[in-house]
């Protein structure tokens, strides 16, 4: 957590959130347009509403970021991107009064939406281009000039997500394991699925079983860091890695085709992050004519300076 010196509880401040799958960001900033503090809570998404035991989780993780706050001052205003949170009004409606009973604001002080949203904005103005976001899941987002989204894949593990930490995770314990009905005990010769089963804590059919369909979907994505650790020593990870950049691309150049070809990509989220390879494999799958940027977006920023903006001109009307 960050904190810049100098600020009060009788400034107007406004809270921009990040939730991905994997970790929440969040930022406060005053309406002067100054970035007072930064953190990061577990992450969270529109899917955990569905769940008892998920939904508990979330409450607890916003009564986390409830006390995380409390050391800089309290918020006015919440502009929230969330993963798997869009269009269904109920749930929309669901997270808000999570929000407000968290963080003690009222529900007409609290926006939420889609995670690609705030995203979108931190890249592009509207109709400029396309964002390529890559980190559990995967997916690809234009918005138009009149502020509606566009996008390609985002549709979860089962069903696509293509590139993602999630899909990387999943490809390369699926191999692991074929291998291993093919050759059992394949698996101590093998610099991939040692990496992957240290990170899981064993071996065993059971201790995997129990980590992909018991544990978060965070932790599953979590597990690429493993997949890009021995690159270097096993080819099974440099081709999964590769091929990550290359479905990455696919996903871009599907939505190129509806919202214009000649659109510049620009490309964030961890997966980038995780091994040249996957870049390689982004580019090779792209036209070279294509303008591609790489970017460290920080949407929770750009969304605490808008809920701040948003909170002053609450705090003036009221006078």
């Amino acid at each position: 957590m960050s904190t810049a010196p100098g600020h009060g509880p009788e400034q107007i401040l406004g809270l921009g959130l990040d939730a991905g799958g994997s970790q929440a960001r969040w930022a406060l900033a005053s309406a002067a347009g100054v970035l007072l503090a930064q953190g990061q809570v577990a992450g969270f998404g529109g899917l955990d509403l569905l769940d008892p035991a998920r939904l508990r989780l979330l409450q607890h993780t916003l009564a986390e970021l409830g006390q995380q706050l409390q050391a800089h001052g309290r918020p006015q205003a919440l502009c929230a991107g969330i993963t798997g949170l869009a269009e269904d009004a109920n749930a929309l409606l669901q997270m808000r009064q999570l929000f407000a009973q968290a963080l003690d604001l009222p529900l007409e002080r609290i926006e939420c939406g889609s995670d690609m949203d705030i995203a979108y904005r931190a890249a592009f103005a509207p109709g400029e281009g396309v964002l390529l976001y890559a980190g559990t899941g995967a997916i690809a987002v234009h918005q138009d000039a009149q502020g509606q989204l566009q996008r390609s894949g985002g549709r979860g593990a089962v069903l696509g997500d293509a590139g993602g930490g999630y899909w990387i995770a999943r490809q390369a314990l699926a191999a692991v394991w074929q291998q291993e009905d093919e050759l059992p005990g394949s698996w101590a010769q093998s610099p991939l699925a040692k990496a992957l089963f240290e990170r899981i804590g064993g071996s065993s059919w059971a201790q995997t079983r129990a980590f992909v369909y018991g544990g978060d979907r965070g932790a599953m994505g979590r597990l690429a860091l493993a997949v890009a650790s021995v690159a270097e020593q096993d080819p099974q990870a440099r081709d999964l890695l590769f091929k990550a950049g290359q479905e990455l691309g696919q996903l871009a150049l599907s939505l190129l085709h509806r919202v214009g070809e000649s659109k510049p990509v620009a490309v964030a989220g961890r997966v980038l992050l995780l091994h040249p390879l996957v870049e390689q494999g982004l580019r090779a799958a792209l036209p070279a004519s294509l303008e591609l940027r790489l970017l460290d977006l920080q949407p929770q920023r750009e969304a605490a300076l808008r809920s701040a903006k948003w909170a002053a001109q609450l705090a003036s009307a009221a006078h």
